[in-house]
């Protein structure tokens, strides 16, 4: 149609404000933040058609010195939280949303076509990630969980962990032997998807899996479910972290899953206490929703094998099934270098580094190191 004889010309469509092109109206309220505000405006033009394509990428490490924008942008709007940043910015044909957490960022470009919104966000994000040195003595693990903001997500850490011969008597006979066949394993050995470690806190099974973690890192991606009593009881979830998101493009590559400290789920009682989570979790370690996925489930608990549900471990379902201890009298005499405040009973990891410290039963000077970090034994 013909422009009305005397109106005004408007502002060419990329240079309206956002909030202009929103095709519905927003009601706000003291429960929303001006992040929220942003994140609802960057939506406008992708939401109306105007720029109806889109790329992003989430990096999670990101240079302090970086600002994620590309040349040229035109910040619109920016607003900081306790936790979190948002900044609206815009340029010729395209809009940008740089969400940014802690170390990590969600970038976002919208534009009005494809090789545009790819070439924009390849612009800002350009050298933007940070590469920590490598540390031999760290690896690489993946922390899942659902985020209020979006949903099942995976972000990951270095995390230090011990060689095996380094951390080897931290545990009693039994349990070193039973760890000294499973630090060797294969995925030519393979048989069994769960890996069940039980026993009375503080004798050191988070300490094991760190170094698990490190010794299959060449062929493992090691994964801590955060949150796994939601874990099995929320299908959408369930199905995320058994599709994985893999590092890398290595083909056969498998994935751990750690799950801590789930005695409800796999005690003798669980088909009662926790519904359908027990059978999920069964049918993720070798029923159909584990067929063609290189998964393997590791468990912790404090439970007694005896209070282990039949199903949990019988026989061909566990690839290790490993009750870890506390070392013994000598045992734990030969670690400390004293007697002096050992149990005849002996003693716990967490208990032999408590008299170390000198917060036990008895203050004693430290011998030579287990390991190299005395935390995270449970």
């Amino acid at each position: 149609m013909p422009d009305t004889p005397g109106a005004m010309p408007g502002p060419p469509p990329s240079d309206r404000d956002p909030r202009d092109a929103l095709p519905i109206r927003l009601t706000v309220d003291d429960s929303d933040s001006p992040s929220d505000v942003v994140d609802a405006l960057f939506l406008g033009r992708f939401a109306s058609g105007e720029q109806p394509y889109s790329h992003s990428v989430t990096i999670e490490r990101v240079k302090a010195d970086a600002t994620l924008l590309p040349p040229a942008a035109t910040v619109l709007r920016a607003a900081r939280d306790t936790d979190r940043s948002a900044t609206l910015a815009q340029g010729e044909g395209w809009t940008m949303l740089v969400s940014r957490w802690s170390r990590g960022a969600d970038v976002t470009v919208t534009a009005v076509s494809d090789e545009l919104a790819e070439r924009v966000l390849g612009q800002a994000t350009e050298g933007a990630q940070d590469e920590p040195e490598p540390q031999p003595e760290n690896v690489t693990m993946g922390f899942w969980y659902v985020s209020p903001r979006r949903g099942p997500y995976r972000t990951t850490r270095q995390i230090g962990a011990g060689t095996w011969a380094e951390v080897r008597e931290n545990y009693t006979a039994p349990v070193a032997g039973a760890m000294d066949r499973l630090m060797k394993i294969t995925p030519d050995d393979i048989a069994g998807r769960l890996l069940l470690l039980h026993g009375p806190p503080g004798t050191g099974k988070t300490s094991a899996l760190r170094t698990l973690a490190r010794s299959w890192r060449d062929w493992c991606q090691v994964d801590c479910v955060l949150d796994p009593e939601r874990l099995f009881n929320d299908v959408g979830y369930l199905m995320d972290i058994a599709i994985g998101e893999d590092e890398g493009s290595t083909k056969g590559r498998w994935r751990l899953l750690l799950l801590e400290d789930c005695d409800e789920l796999i005690r003798g009682e669980a088909r009662h206490t926790a519904g359908q989570a027990l059978s999920r979790l069964l049918n993720l370690t070798d029923g159909l929703l584990g067929q063609g996925r290189n998964v393997l489930v590791g468990v912790t608990t404090n439970e007694d094998l005896e209070r282990l549900h039949p199903a949990v471990v019988r026989p061909g379902r566990c690839l290790a099934r490993i009750e870890v201890g506390k070392l013994t009298h000598r045992e734990a005499v030969d670690w400390l270098g004293t007697e002096e405040g050992v149990s005849r009973e002996g003693a716990t990891l967490a208990e032999l580094y408590a008299l170390r410290r000198g917060t036990g039963s008895a203050a004693v000077l430290p011998p030579q190191p287990h390991g190299p970090a005395a935390g995270l034994y449970l």
